[in-house]
C-alpha cells in the first residue's frame, strides 16, 4: 500500500522513538508477561491475529487503553500487518505513561512466517 508522505513520516518517527521487537521474540515476551494488543479494524481482527491477543483498534486506543490495561508498567506488544499502524500505537502508549510500550517489528505478517516455517 502506499501511503502519504506526511503519514510515512509520522511513522517513521514513532519507530525511532519505541522499541521494534522482533517477531521472533513474541512468545518468549508473552510467556514473560507481555500483552499483544491488535490495533487493526476490527473486520482485520477477526480474519485472524497472534493467539491471545487484546483487540483495540488504532482509532480508540487512546481512549479505552487505561480501562483494558491500567498497569503502566506492563509490556506492551502493539501490532498491525506490518509495522506504521503498530509504531504509531506504541509510541502513543510511551506518550500517556506506558513506560514497556512497542511494536511487532513486521506486524502479524512476519509474527505468521515465523510460524509457517
Amino acid at each position: 500500500m502506499a501511503y502519504s508522505e506526511k503519514f510515512q513520516h509520522l511513522a517513521d518517527v514513532a519507530q525511532d522513538q519505541v522499541r521494534g521487537v522482533p517477531a521472533a521474540d513474541v512468545d518468549d515476551l508473552v510467556a514473560q508477561g507481555a500483552v499483544t494488543l491488535d490495533i487493526r479494524d476490527p473486520d482485520e481482527h477477526e480474519a485472524g491475529h497472534v493467539a491471545g491477543s487484546q483487540h483495540l483498534s488504532r482509532g480508540k486506543l487512546e481512549m479505552l487503553v487505561e480501562g483494558m490495561i491500567p498497569d503502566l508498567d506492563t509490556t506492551i506488544l502493539c501490532y498491525c500487518n506490518a509495522v506504521n499502524r503498530g509504531a504509531l500505537s506504541a509510541a502513543s502508549l510511551k506518550s500517556m505513561g506506558y513506560v514497556n510500550a512497542a511494536y511487532i517489528d513486521g506486524g502479524l505478517n512476519a509474527y505468521r512466517e515465523l510460524a509457517s516455517n
